[in-house]
């Protein structure tokens, strides 16, 4: 049985987060400098430059935002635009299955909730990782409080 994490335990994709924020600063920089050396622009102008290239970190922020935090309680899953609170006796099953872009959390109320924070994209042993110790955690909590 894989080792249980300490409680609470945040799973994100940190590579995916930092190239995202990286991205994210990257193009508010250079954006910003277009904007800044570009001449016959005029204040209301350049301040467009930066709002678009501010906006579109901020959708990179918003990609970068999925995590699933356990604590003894449960489980909430953080994805791009929604955030869900679940009680461990709630999760029937977590799984990971080949080719799935991420975690899907199968429920007691028979629907299946997508667990963005764990995805296999770029660091797939991690997100493996991540999966099992949820799954070795949603099973003994499950019992432990069902």
């Amino acid at each position: 049985m894989t080792d249980l994490p300490t409680l609470p335990v945040t799973f994100r994709p940190g590579r995916t987060r930092a190239i995202l924020h990286g991205l994210g600063a990257a193009s508010f920089v250079t954006i910003t400098a277009v904007a800044l050396l570009l001449g016959g622009l005029n204040p209301g102008e350049r301040t467009s430059f930066v709002f678009t290239a501010a906006m579109f970190w901020g959708v990179l922020a918003l990609l970068a935002r999925p995590k699933v935090v356990a604590d003894d309680t449960g489980v909430t899953v953080v994805n791009v635009a929604r955030s869900r609170r679940l009680a461990w006796a709630e999760i029937v099953q977590v799984n990971l299955r080949p080719g799935d872009p991420w975690v899907f959390l199968n429920l007691t109320d028979g629907t299946s909730l997508a667990a963005m924070g764990i995805q296999p994209g770029i660091a797939k042993e991690s997100a493996i990782r991540d999966a099992k110790a949820l799954r070795a955690l949603t099973e003994v909590r499950s019992t432990v409080q069902g």
